[in-house]
């Protein structure tokens, strides 16, 4: 059993007529309200990375990373790289580092800088979960950044529900449709007694009221 293309279809249709217009691109954000599990009991929490078929648009990506790394990550198209010296600077100012860090949507660490970009920057990502994915140093960043920018993340912690972004308002709700029943259909295959599980879900548009789906 799983949520019928249509129905998502029809949601978006409304998510977009409620939604008032901004001076911004807004984000299509989907939200599940799970039902009928303990989350104290760590089995039962939601911790999913999903790569959508259409991506999600408009992901800033961070890499943090040294000499060829950083090199080839630049020419990937990374929004930024940070190489040591800059990452030990990062931490002498906390307040700075959280509002740099906090303009991007993903993470990726070469991986010998991994223990310093834990000091640095795991205090103010752990909370996120948006923790760097860490990469061995000759990994193919190219490919790496691109599987990224299509990689949702569902993480409930102890929460009855889940929530991300599936796409920008300027894409057709087609892609859209695609891309969220893609994530449900990995988010019901992870929970014990699949959609049945799921309390409700809702569809929104930043600014836009939630619509509900089911």
């Amino acid at each position: 059993m799983s949520v019928r293309k249509d129905v998502i279809m029809a949601s978006l249709v409304k998510a977009r007529e409620t939604a008032p217009s901004r001076g911004f691109e807004q984000s299509v954000d989907l939200t599940v309200n799970l039902k009928d599990l303990d989350m104290r009991q760590p089995d039962n929490r939601v911790n999913l990375r999903v790569q959508v078929p259409h991506g999600v648009g408009g992901q800033k990506v961070l890499v943090f990373a040294q000499g060829d790394m950083a090199l080839r990550a630049r020419r990937a198209g990374a929004d930024r790289v940070v190489e040591p010296i800059e990452l030990n600077s990062m931490g002498s100012d906390k307040k700075e580092t959280k509002r740099q860090l906090n303009r991007y949507d993903i993470f990726v660490a070469e991986a010998p800088l991994m223990p310093t970009v834990g000091r640095v920057a795991g205090p103010i990502l752990g909370p996120r979960g948006k923790m760097p994915t860490p990469v061995p140093p000759q990994a193919p960043i190219d490919a790496i950044l691109e599987r990224e920018r299509r990689t949702v993340v569902l993480r409930s912690r102890d929460r009855a529900f889940v929530k991300c972004k599936v796409g920008k308002e300027s894409m057709p709700d087609e892609i859209l449709a695609d891309n969220i029943e893609y994530v449900l259909s990995n988010l019901t295959r992870a929970l014990n007694r699949g959609l049945n599980n799921v309390q409700s879900v809702f569809l929104k548009l930043t600014m836009g009221p939630a619509i509900k789906v089911i």
